[in-house]
């Protein structure tokens, strides 16, 4: 009898060692890296809070993420309403400046713009003014002049008396109105010419019109700040 038991339990060890093996030989089922997936979620979340985003991205938003592939690899600094996009200069005071050689090399290709009608030393055209007290806009003959050191406007071409103008010394800043400060029939033309006393809000019959007066007329901004202290 006791060796039929002993059969009996030896048997029994027999069959429960390969279960245990088999149950200590498998491995466990791998757990989710919660850092991975949480990583995920959130690059996730990101992407579709930029997609889904009601603020546009700006133009130099969407340039940092061509050129970078990524948002915030670039320190944007936010354009003011008195930055000069266009022009690249200083004002220049010498007499010696040839100004139609000098927006020329620019990059403006003054001989395909028949609105603006520009020698060594004067740019002349027409140019819409916004009233200061009426708030029309008019058009006016615009005559800036390297000699006499000003920027006048007359009704028409003949007329010889100026209606109103600048001298140098009180030109300050030319600039594009990127805010739309006022109401302007085309603000994609509209750029302002800002002196000690007032805003002039001009329009240009054309973008090409519009870039060569800005340049030309900031050769005479003598009273831009930077230019003023001599930096």
């Amino acid at each position: 009898m006791s060796s039929l038991s002993a059969c009996f339990r030896s048997s029994i060890k027999r069959q429960s060692v390969p279960q245990q093996l088999s149950i200590r030989g498998s491995d466990p089922a791998p757990k989710p890296d919660s850092k991975a997936a949480n990583g995920d979620e959130n690059r996730k979340s990101k992407e579709d809070e930029v997609d889904n985003s009601p603020r546009p991205l700006s133009e130099i938003s969407e340039m940092s993420v061509e050129v970078g592939g990524t948002l915030g690899k670039k320190r944007i600094k936010p354009i003011s309403d008195k930055q000069r996009p266009l022009t690249r200069y200083l004002p220049i005071r010498g007499s010696d400046l040839d100004l139609r050689n000098h927006i020329e090399t620019a990059g403006h290709q003054v001989v395909l713009c028949p609105h603006v009608i520009i020698n060594s030393n004067t740019c002349r055209g027409f140019l819409h003014k916004k009233g200061s007290k009426l708030n029309g806009w008019s058009r006016r003959w615009f005559v800036f002049d390297r000699n006499k050191h000003t920027l006048t406007y007359y009704t028409d071409k003949s007329e010889k008396k100026a209606r109103g103008g600048a001298y140098f010394q009180a030109i300050e800043e030319v600039y594009l109105d990127h805010l739309n400060t006022v109401k302007s029939p085309n603000p994609q033309l509209t750029f302002i010419v800002k002196t000690h006393e007032r805003l002039y809000h001009l329009m240009a019959p054309s973008p090409e019109a519009m870039r060569i007066w800005v340049d030309v007329i900031f050769t005479g901004a003598e009273g831009y700040r930077e230019f003023e202290h001599g930096t």
